[in-house]
């Protein structure tokens, strides 16, 4: 079993990237072989609209036929059995750099069809791991939930079982005082990534266990 876990914030050990590590944890202590993917050490563009993946007859149909540093990735992906993604919020979504990459993973694999199909090769879980500077409350107020859940809508109908997990009020920088940030009471701040991010691990290493333990219909 192999697990591909894809981190779309551009930093390497803060909140989202130690959430997908310890999913990969999760899913490593059931025996799967994992790896972690940085989008932003990769040199890569969103959709071409070239339309080589939807061209009749074509060798990239059902495939992006784009050729860049996001190609073998996306290979790995198809070749996986399970996949996990991660995003800092970023006024009210997804980093840029994951949105890219979500527009070259998913629009070759739907077809202009009516109604649309998937031209992934098999079924497999796939998850996603947000985390936000807001408090849970302020985020349902502002409608993000409704609107992340799209993401994991879309996974669902083209690949298969999806989850999301989010990690609300996170512990932004290392040190509060060097930011203009007076809005935020770092004291609060520092106890909740004290008391309540190390729930959000457990809830990630959980999340990747579960991917492996319950593999999605063939």
């Amino acid at each position: 079993m192999k697990v591909i876990a894809v981190n779309g914030s551009p930093r390497k050990q803060w909140n989202t990237a130690l959430l997908l590590e310890k999913a990969l944890e999760g899913a490593a202590a059931r025996g799967a072989e994992t790896e972690i993917i940085h989008l932003y050490d990769l040199n890569f563009k969103g959709c071409m609209s070239c339309f080589a993946c939807k061209t009749r007859g074509g060798p990239s149909y059902g495939r992006c036929g784009y050729d860049d540093d996001l190609t073998p990735i996306l290979k790995k992906i198809e070749d996986a059995d399970a996949l996990i993604i991660g995003s800092p919020i970023y006024f009210g979504n997804v980093t840029g750099e994951l949105h890219s990459f979500l527009e070259r993973l998913l629009f070759p694999y739907g077809t202009y069809t009516e109604p649309p199909q998937s031209l992934f090769p098999r079924k497999i879980n796939t998850a996603i791991i947000y985390t936000m500077n807001m408090r849970k409350e302020q985020a349902r107020e502002l409608g993000y939930f409704q609107q992340l859940s799209g993401h994991e809508r879309t996974l669902e109908e083209w690949f298969g079982a999806s989850e999301s997990l989010y990690s609300f009020d996170t512990y932004q920088f290392d040190d509060y005082n060097r930011v203009v940030a007076d809005r935020f009471d770092p004291g609060k701040k520092a106890k909740r990534r004290e008391h309540i991010f190390p729930l959000d691990l457990q809830n990630a290493f959980d999340l990747g266990s579960r991917l492996i333990a319950e593999p999605c219909s063939p």
